[in-house]
């Protein structure tokens, strides 16, 4: 005797999949920097906050010149924890390589550094009002 189909036995219950999340990861990073940086954010940060971080730097600096040549916009608070400050994506991941193991940290700070180039040689004139500051606080 042939065995019944799953799909009579059920009698017409659907069938749940479950669809697992991708979680976002920085491309080029090794399996164990991007585990050390999981394991940082569970306990100082939150899930995929270095991902999103490091994606909005990313578009920063190769979006559009506009965003690196503009003030901050009108409905930007000036809080320097804000989300609304393209600054603090920096200060993020500064703070993230600084948390890391040494090896992790060096493959972040590659990346982050290569990003730094990139809106520097784009953005060719930043103001220099705070010398004791990092340049992305006042600059952008």
């Amino acid at each position: 005797m042939p065995r019944r189909r799953p799909s009579a036995l059920r009698g017409g219950i659907s069938v749940r999949r479950q669809h697992w999340r991708r979680r976002a990861s920085i491309d080029r990073l090794s399996g164990s920097c991007t585990a050390d940086i999981r394991r940082l954010e569970l306990s100082r940060h939150w899930p995929e906050s270095t991902a999103e971080a490091f994606s909005q730097w990313r578009s920063l600096a190769y979006g559009p010149l506009r965003r690196l040549a503009e003030p901050l916009p009108a409905d930007a608070c000036g809080i320097p924890g804000c989300w609304c400050c393209p600054g603090y994506f920096r200060d993020h991941l500064e703070d993230v390589i600084h948390a890391l193991p040494s090896k992790s940290a060096r493959e972040l700070r590659a990346l982050v550094r290569s990003l730094d180039r990139t809106i520097l040689d784009r953005a060719r004139i930043l103001r220099a009002d705070h010398p004791d500051e990092p340049w992305w606080r006042d600059q952008l």
